[in-house]
């Protein structure tokens, strides 16, 4: 009888996160050795290759592309010290990849082509020639061919009188994996937003005082970095924001594991978590977000890097935002913080028992909350002691 060994799927992966197979690199029949990248999986959070447990011939796939697929669900078999039978037709993958496209491309070029991208060039008629690859070893992705198609002028619409012209572009799996999370998010959790204000005079200052030193050493200072400290500083104050909610009980936690929303070229959020940040100062924050947030857009992150958040900060005011609320808490956790864009503005300041109209660099910052554990007090109080830290710096 085959020795035959099973290809599961990742068993330890975070509560709540859904796994879909994106690339299957092999197809049934050819023959694998041990550890060599077998298929990909794609979460809303990272993209994860999965190595073969054994050598020998790839004998089953039972999980195809575009498939959701749950911790620990065997996907596919490998049969030890096997033969590929030449010709033979048995098992085959249900969507072969290295099969002629729809398109006519010829089996080089589509030979990575996964069954998503396929069906994109098969349904707007494209040649995948025509497109550039952004992906892993300049695969052609799903974003790649929305992004193209995107470029192009829309056509006449050939549509019954009424009808708007329109074109359907087909969700990535990590935006349907967003989509769910989004919705579970509100739905499980009841949603509150506080909001204040802060001078960011004293960062501004600090910032412009140490940038070429830090630069001088590979380190983009950036004002994020200033946003985790004052963050940790204020989750040691109220601790109850650190923490996760239970049917019978608040779990605290000890360390502050710092999640920073990140946006990618082809679309999509992810959210490296910057670990033990409280024990990181200005300088080993910095350089952590930099690493953290270029191997996110690069897709490098590893599994590791995306899990174990207690709290999220997102900085939109990168992109031109002054006020986004509420932004939906990334479950389990019990809160995430909101930067608003740095605006210079008039504010009112006493200066020697009187008032003057000053112009500073204010940004709103939100604190959103799971209401099952903070209610306005805590929310309000680490508030001011996030805004407190930040007004102080120096």
């Amino acid at each position: 009888m085959a020795d035959l060994v099973a290809i599961a799927a990742p068993a330890d992966q975070e509560e709540g996160t859904e796994m879909v197979v994106g690339t299957w690199l092999k197809r049934v029949g050819e023959s694998v050795t041990r550890n060599e990248p077998l298929l990909e999986i794609t979460t809303d959070k990272v993209t994860v290759e999965i190595a073969a447990p054994a050598t020998g011939i790839l004998r089953e796939i039972l999980k195809s592309a575009d498939q959701p697929i749950q911790a620990g669900e065997v996907l596919g078999r490998i049969e030890v010290g096997g033969t590929a039978a030449p010709g033979s037709t048995q098992a085959r993958e249900p969507t072969p990849a290295r099969e002629p496209t729809a398109t006519g491309e010829p089996a080089s070029a589509a030979a990575d082509l996964t069954p998503a991208v396929r069906r994109l060039l098969a349904q707007h008629g494209l040649e995948a020639s025509a497109i550039r690859g952004t992906g892993r070893g300049g695969r052609i992705t799903v974003q790649d061919v929305e992004a193209y198609v995107a470029s192009r002028p829309t056509p006449p619409a050939n549509a019954e009188p009424g009808a708007y012209p329109s074109r359907k572009v087909p969700h990535t799996p990590m935006r349907r994996s967003i989509a769910q999370h989004m919705a579970q998010s509100v739905a499980v959790a009841p949603h509150v937003t506080t909001v204040f204000e802060a001078d960011l005079s004293a960062i501004v200052a600090h910032r412009e005082a140490n940038r070429a030193a830090f630069e001088a050493d590979g380190i983009k200072l950036t004002y994020t970095a200033y946003f985790v400290r004052a963050s940790v500083a204020a989750l040691q104050a109220v601790p109850e924001v650190n923490s996760r909610w239970h049917d019978d009980a608040l779990e605290l936690f000890d360390e502050c594991n710092i999640g920073v929303a990140t946006a990618l070229p082809q679309g999509g959020l992810i959210l490296p978590v910057i670990h033990r940040a409280q024990t990181l100062d200005l300088r080993a924050t910095a350089e952590r977000l930099r690493d953290l947030t270029g191997r996110a857009r690069d897709g490098a992150l590893s599994p590791d890097e995306v899990r174990h958040g207690t709290f999220s900060i997102s900085n939109h005011g990168v992109s031109g935002s002054l006020l986004a609320a509420p932004i939906v808490i990334p479950q389990p956790q019990s809160a995430i913080l909101g930067v608003g864009k740095l605006e210079r503005r008039p504010v009112a300041r006493e200066r020697s028992g009187k008032e003057a109209v000053e112009v500073r660099p204010m940004c709103y910052v939100t604190l959103t909350i799971d209401h099952r554990v903070l209610d306005g007090y805590q929310a309000n109080a680490f508030l001011a002691r996030w805004v407190e830290e930040i007004e102080g710096w120096g």
